[in-house]
């Protein structure tokens, strides 16, 4: 009998997905238009409409492109323009989405005033809400939806679907938050404490309505505190917060201990913030058995746990500057600033000068007169040969100022060659003197040896004088 009823049951479900795959499954469209004539145009979006309901979207996409062409004046150019965006949507798929998204992108454009441009807005970024992944894998869907969400909120804000883009937007915070909550963890167990702090500080910056924004603000006191005494007053800070804006937190006696024992001001507990944390604990779901198993083969990220009340933050994400970097180090241009500027130097500068500034560094080797002495440039050649060059420049016609940088390349040329045979000729006459001086050294050695021999004694009367030894 159970056996029976199984394959029935299967069966079934088989012909519902087969019936739906054919395109016998209705889903009705949302944005009909209502008014009952024999139109054209309003034949063709009919059956378009029809055709969208009934999953047959190339065929509703050329019904829809043929009457935007055909009847260029039709009352139902914006509405057939949304319904090509709409059949792409429901179509689906990663190439679906795309083209959604640009159609939708200049129905806008084209129709910003119309009731529906809102729409669209909200269909632009469900289109990327519904990409996201979870928060320990790429963030791109979750970036774009976000920046889609705040566009909605800013640019539409009377509309019906603001309520539904700011919840929108504290979902994808939340998953943004986690993703930055985990990093800060892994740095704090990899003993990089530093870095864990600055990431936990910026995300309860940014994301101060997070699920686990008290967690973080903890786990950051517990990363100053072992980064020494020196940052006692972050660590302090962190606790502060911890009792003022989550009164609430498993973490806020503790806090509240550690700032009496170290003897700092104890803040009291925010009315708002109290008022916020009982309405998120009453109206959250949890997840059941069930929802943890399959929660593991799902792509889609959990955002049970998101914030349901409070203003989502409208700025973007900045990280910080860790507090252990130095205030010089953090801000090394001026009055505070990262900003380098770059200016010519004026006329009574040491370069305009002539002088080799690296000339007269203590402790360094004395630079020889011809290596000191700057290659003359063309343009230096020029005022040197006349100090009104550059007004007489301005007034020459191209071939003439041509003419005057050959001549002024000819000068330096000249120059140069100049400067390099009287290096020569000098490197020549110390050379010819350091051979006469090794002459005269060598002399004077010789006549020294000469000096210290022993004189020999007299050959005795009669004695032969010895024979030299023939030579070799």
């Amino acid at each position: 009998m159970v056996r029976n009823a199984i394959r029935s049951t299967a069966v079934v479900v088989a012909v519902a997905v087969l019936l739906g795959g054919c395109g016998i499954r209705r889903k009705k469209y949302n944005n009909p238009i209502t008014k009952d004539t024999q139109q054209p145009d309003k034949v063709l979006f009919d059956k378009a409409i029809n055709d969208i309901e009934h999953s047959r979207f190339e065929i509703a996409r050329l019904l829809l492109q043929n009457l935007i062409n055909t009847y260029d004046t039709s009352e139902y150019l914006a509405k057939a323009k949304l319904a090509i965006a709409d059949a792409w949507f429901r179509e689906g798929g990663s190439h679906g989405l795309a083209q959604a998204e640009a159609e939708y992108k200049d129905f806008i454009l084209f129709y910003p005033a119309m009731e529906e441009a809102s729409e669209a807005q909200e269909k632009v970024c469900d289109i990327h809400y519904k990409q996201m992944e979870k928060p320990d894998r790429d963030p791109m869907h979750a970036l774009r939806a976000e920046q889609e969400c705040k566009q909605l909120v800013l640019q539409f804000p009377n509309s019906k679907f603001a309520p539904m883009a700011q919840q929108k937007l504290r979902d994808i915070q939340e998953v943004l938050a986690d993703s930055e909550f985990r990093v800060g963890t892994l740095y704090q167990k990899k003993g990089s404490f530093p870095a864990a702090a600055n990431r936990f500080q910026a995300m309860v910056d940014q994301f101060p309505i997070y699920s686990k924004a008290d967690e973080a603000l903890w786990q950051m006191a517990e990363s100053y505190h072992r980064m020494g005494d020196r940052f006692e007053n972050q660590q302090v800070t962190a606790y502060q917060r911890i009792v003022k804006d989550y009164p609430l937190s498993i973490h806020a006696e503790d806090a509240r201990a550690q700032l009496e024992v170290m003897k700092r001001a104890v803040p009291e507990a925010d009315t708002v913030a109290m008022a916020r944390m009982k309405y998120e604990m009453e109206n959250r779901t949890k997840a059941g058995m069930v929802s943890h198993f399959w929660g593991l083969f799902r792509s889609r990220p959990d955002m049970r746990p998101a914030a349901k009340s409070g203003t989502p933050p409208m700025e973007g994400y900045r990280p910080t500057i860790p507090a252990s970097v130095p205030a010089a180090a953090a801000n090394p241009g001026a009055l505070g600033t990262n900003e380098v500027s770059i200016s010519n130097p004026g006329s009574d500068s040491e370069i305009d000068k002539g002088k080799e500034v690296r000339a007269n560094v203590p402790g360094a080797e004395a630079v020889p007169a011809a290596a000191a002495t700057p290659a003359p440039t063309v343009e230096n050649a020029a005022k040197a040969a006349d100090p009104n060059a550059i007004a007489k420049q301005a007034s020459m016609t191209p071939a003439q100022q041509k003419k005057e940088y050959q001549k002024a390349l000819k000068q330096q040329q000249d120059a140069v060659k100049k400067a390099q045979s009287d290096r020569r000729k000098k490197e020549q006459l110390q050379l010819q003197a350091v051979k006469e001086q090794k002459k005269k050294s060598k002399a004077k050695q010789d006549e020294l040896k000469q000096e210290q021999k022993p004189p020999q004694p007299p050959a005795p009367a009669g004695a032969q004088a010895p024979t030299p030894p023939a030579k070799q």
